[in-house]
């Protein structure tokens, strides 16, 4: 006589409920906390202690050769202007330099008409004293050079003045979260996430491609370092 197995799909069930019940406890207990998520910004203006500017020189001749000749030779009179000026070699660098054929504006089809060539040598002048700009500009362009502009402002300590942008960055959250919360009826509890959500960056003037006048007068004005974070706050009831 044969054996008969007992059944024991309905005690695999049972377990498989059993331990599906256990684990909606700890589900529960996942599920993310209330939050309010506000933004924080906070602006520092200060005056800038740094400069940089671009100074070059553009050149047009009939070949190739006579527009890089008389480029180079200009550029050399306005790189020894800089050195005059008592702008340190490390603080400029050339940014650009190119020698382009020129054409013939047609209004009527056919080939291109080459008319000549343009060469261009630029430097960007990095000046650690801002009273220097409009004396260097005037150096520069009596020295020959026809392409001036490009005029940045900057913070040398920024990130320090940052770091107290970034408090009351935080701070002003904070005011914005408990006014959210008291609204609400809740109260305010622990930040559970902060980021970062802006960065400076340079007042930039507009480029001028001709020649300034003598004497030309710059106004620096004031740098704005702006911060804004995003700060999510976790809350709870009650008062």
């Amino acid at each position: 006589m044969r054996a008969v197995m007992p059944n024991r799909i309905p005690l695999t069930i049972a377990v498989a409920t059993v331990a599906a019940l256990a684990a909606m406890p700890a589900q529960a207990e996942a599920a993310p906390p209330p939050t309010v998520a506000v933004t924080g910004e906070a602006t520092i203006s200060v005056p800038p202690d740094l400069a940089r500017i671009e100074a070059g020189v553009t050149t047009d001749a009939k070949t190739a050769r006579e527009a890089s000749d008389a480029n180079n030779a200009a550029m050399g009179k306005v790189l020894l202007a800089l050195k005059s000026a008592g702008i340190a070699e490390k603080d400029y660098q050339t940014s650009r330099l190119s020698l382009q054929p020129q054409y013939a504006n047609q209004n009527r089809p056919g080939p291109n008409v080459l008319t000549g060539y343009r060469a261009t040598n630029r430097v960007t002048v990095k000046l650690r004293d801002i009273l220097k700009v409009a004396s260097v500009i005037d150096a520069v362009t009596a020295a020959g050079a026809n392409d001036i502009g490009g005029i940045h402002f900057m913070v040398s300590n920024a990130s320090k003045l940052l770091d107290d942008a970034r408090t009351q960055a935080i701070a002003d959250a904070r005011r914005k979260a408990e006014i959210y919360a008291k609204a609400a009826g809740v109260t305010l509890g622990a930040p559970l996430s902060i980021s970062e959500e802006g960065s400076p960056g340079p007042v930039m003037y507009r480029r001028a491609a001709a020649p300034m006048a003598a004497d030309v007068a710059i106004a620096p004005g004031e740098e704005t370092l702006s911060v804004t974070v995003g700060v999510s706050w976790a809350i709870k009831e009650g008062p």
